[in-house]
Parts: structure tokens; sequence; C-alpha cells
């Protein structure tokens, strides 16, 4: 049981740092020989990568000879010993993905998307997670399983209500979407949206700059989001008056 327990632990952590980045290395296979680039990352509500691809650029046509992919997050920013700082690195397979709210995922976590995302040469590819390895700190090195870095099933009704949530949240809420970034998250910017809503949390943006906010229990629906939205704009605002 405590193996299960850490293993459940180190997932957590791992998916964490996959909703936190905007970016990660993606190595792939040219020849039999490693290639590693630098890609736009987004994810889909159980934590699977997604990338927006060109066909014309080497590591896509790596990936479709041999789909068996590599990526490494990383947030080592910061640390005075950079190499302190956490990464995961995920072994999987790219395949195309042509879900339409996965291209949605994608286009909200990065809006400069837009730009090119309807030519017909760009695609979004979804990883399926296989394992993963998480170096988060002294001691915590980890291998950790493909079930425990995907979120679980049975949040489908919050996946489908994403749209509507992110919307109503920027629409009729951008008080609490503040409160958010400045009391829970100490951002200083204004003018934050939410782009995103998962299970284990959401996703701000504000120009350039990203946040991601946890819940502090898993939320499956969307009555759950309401009440735990609500809940943070409550903590928000009695941090505010502290």
């Amino acid at each position: 049981m405590p193996d299960d327990k850490n293993q459940q632990e180190h997932g957590s952590a791992a998916r964490r740092l996959i909703r936190s980045r905007d970016l990660a290395a993606l190595g792939t296979s040219l020849g039999g020989r490693p290639y590693v680039s630098l890609v736009a990352a987004a994810c889909d509500s159980d934590a699977s990568p997604l990338l927006l691809l060109s066909d014309l650029a080497q590591h896509t046509r790596n990936l479709i000879a041999d789909p068996a992919v590599s990526l490494l997050f990383e947030d080592t920013a910061g640390h005075a010993d950079r190499l302190a700082g956490p990464r995961l690195t995920l072994l999987g397979q790219a395949e195309r993905c042509d879900d339409p709210r996965a291209a949605g995922r994608f286009a909200a976590r990065h809006p400069a998307s837009a730009a090119y995302a309807g030519f017909g040469d760009f695609h979004v590819y979804r990883v399926s997670i296989e394992r993963g390895h998480l170096v988060a700190g002294f001691g915590r090195i980890a291998w950790i399983e493909a079930a425990e870095l995907r979120y679980g099933a049975g949040a489908g009704a919050l996946a489908a209500a994403e749209g509507e949530i992110v919307d109503h949240m920027n629409r009729d809420h951008p008080d609490a979407i503040e409160l958010y970034a400045r009391h829970l998250l100490g951002r200083q910017a204004t003018g934050w949206r939410m782009t995103g809503i998962d299970p284990e949390g959401i996703d701000l943006r504000c120009g350039g700059e990203t946040a991601r906010l946890d819940f502090a229990a898993p939320v499956l629906s969307p009555a759950a989001a309401r009440r735990a939205l609500v809940a943070l704009a409550q903590a928000a605002r009695q941090a505010r008056s502290d």
C-alpha cells in the first residue's frame, strides 16, 4: 500500500507539472538517432499532452515514421541550482487527434496559435502516456506508470461543459478571476482570463503569462465546478481582507 500511495502522490505531482507548463522539449527519432526540439504544449483533461505540429516540421516527419516520443517538462527557473528544480520525462506514443475539443483546449492555452492553426499542414497530436520519470527534488526520484500519470475516468460531464464554464466565468465573473490570480496566486498583473478547467484545477492567462490554480479536491461535474469556483472566490476575498 505505501508504494501505491507513493505512486499516487508522484502521479499528482507529475500532472501538476504537465498542466502548468506551456513549453516542452520533444524527443523523436531521426533515423534511429535522438532529435530534440522545443514545442508549445497543452494537455487534455486527463493530463495527456497535446501538441499542435506542422507537417513540414522535422519532428513531425520523425514521429509519423515512428510515433514513439518523449517529452520533458520542467519548472527550474528561479532555483539557485536549476538542477534542483522539478522535471518530468514522459514516454509515449504521439497520435494525430481530430477532436475539436482537444483543438479548442490547445487554442485556449495558446491564443497566438489561432494565426496558423487553421492552415492545412497543422494538426493536433495527442500523446498517449506510457511511463514517466519524475525528478521532484533531492531523494524524490521515481518512475511512474501510466495509470497514475493520467487522471482517471469520471469527468466526462465536466469536459463536455468546459467551454461553457470558461465562457461564463470570463464573461460574467472577471472580478473573481482577478481575485484568484492576485490573492490566491500572488500575481500582480491585471486582465486575467480563464483558459481551461479540469478535475484538478483551472488555467489562467494574462497576456504572455500563465498561471495554474489547483482545487482542494477533485471536481467531476459542472455542479461541483460551480461550488469549487465559488469556494475559491470566497477564499480569495478572505485573503484580501486579512
